[in-house]
């Protein structure tokens, strides 16, 4: 049977694919639209298949908060050029309105739930990747739910957004505040106590084999100093080959410093006080809470250097922040 340019239209409306897709589409299906739509949605499965392996750097970060319920959902493609495109952005928004129509348990619950065309969000997020033959995927989503929730994008790229859960109400200013910090400062953990347990042990090892070579550095350098021998003309093999070659170290000094780096790196890593290796590491490990943990971290929306939970107990005594989101496309 002839297709018309009305009934390319007609599927256009139905699909939003492209008129040489509907036009292919209705002529296979001969005629038939319920068929020609199944047509266009195994296309967009068949094409997200085929660029299964591209990277989706790009995309969209978006938020919603309806009574004490916040959603974060990023929907991700693979250019900057589609991310604007306003089919891509109206799917993004859609996704986001289900999501917190909805509020699904994690990300396979989103996907499965329903647009109001009758797709799941996941066959909607194919049928895109069909129409625009670039990779698209549902690239984040978390549900948060407390007493007062907020939410912030970052609307300058719209690739940023958090969300943060309040034990009750607090004034909006200072919630905006807090959820910003959240965006901008990326904090690990709410708390030091809600910092996991292999991030806390993995820092302190960090600080721990930092502090011992610290020390060693420091007994060889003051070896060094002692030999007349300048500890920066030697901090690396390279460096002693060079810097012999230029002439600021005699082939004696090289040497001598060779052994001197040997023999004290290895009496000094062999001696060192433990206790006072902790002591530091700790002091260390309590310096990361500070600038890594939402309550410990400095207030960047105030003006007398005060941390997060100060700031918030500064309006309400009895405020906390229960929980936070953040997502980025950037980092």
């Amino acid at each position: 049977m002839a297709i018309t340019a009305a009934d390319v239209m007609k599927l256009r409306k139905m699909t939003s694919a492209g008129m040489m897709d509907c036009k292919k589409a209705l002529e296979e299906a001969q005629g038939d639209f319920d068929k020609a739509v199944g047509i266009i949605r195994e296309k967009g499965k068949l094409v997200a298949a085929k660029r299964a392996d591209r990277e989706t750097s790009e995309g969209a970060v978006k938020a919603r908060v309806s009574g004490n319920k916040a959603i974060l959902v990023c929907l991700g493609c693979e250019t900057d050029f589609v991310s604007r495109n306003e089919a891509f952005q109206t799917l993004a928004n859609a996704i986001a309105d289900v999501a917190i129509a909805n509020c699904p348990a994690d990300l396979e619950a989103l996907k499965a739930c329903k647009m109001e065309d009758g797709y799941t969000v996941e066959e909607a997020v194919e049928a895109q990747t069909g129409k625009t033959g670039e990779k698209h995927v549902l690239a984040y989503y978390a549900l948060v739910e407390a007493p007062f929730v907020t939410a912030y994008i970052h609307t300058l790229n719209g690739k940023l957004g958090a969300l943060c859960g309040f034990n009750k109400e607090v004034p909006e200013d200072i919630a905006k505040g807090i959820v910003m910090q959240v965006a901008s400062m990326n904090p690990v953990a709410l708390s030091a106590a809600d910092c996991p347990k292999e991030v806390v042990e993995n820092e302190l090892q960090v600080a721990i084999q930092k502090t011992r070579d610290e020390q060693v550095l420091k007994a060889v350098e003051s070896a060094l100093k002692k030999a007349g021998i300048n500890p920066a003309h030697c901090d690396s093999e390279d460096h002693i080959e060079s810097n012999t070659a230029k002439g600021w170290l005699t082939p004696e000094q090289a040497d001598q410093a060779r052994e001197i780096i040997r023999t004290v790196s290895a009496e000094k890593a062999a001696n060192l006080n433990e206790t006072m290796i902790q002591n530091i590491a700790n002091g260390r490990l309590q310096k990361f809470f500070k600038e890594q943990t939402l309550e410990e971290q400095e207030y960047q929306m105030g003006e007398n250097h005060i941390s997060v939970k100060d700031a918030l107990k500064a309006v309400d005594a009895e405020a906390k922040v229960v929980v936070f989101k953040r997502f980025s496309l950037t980092d």
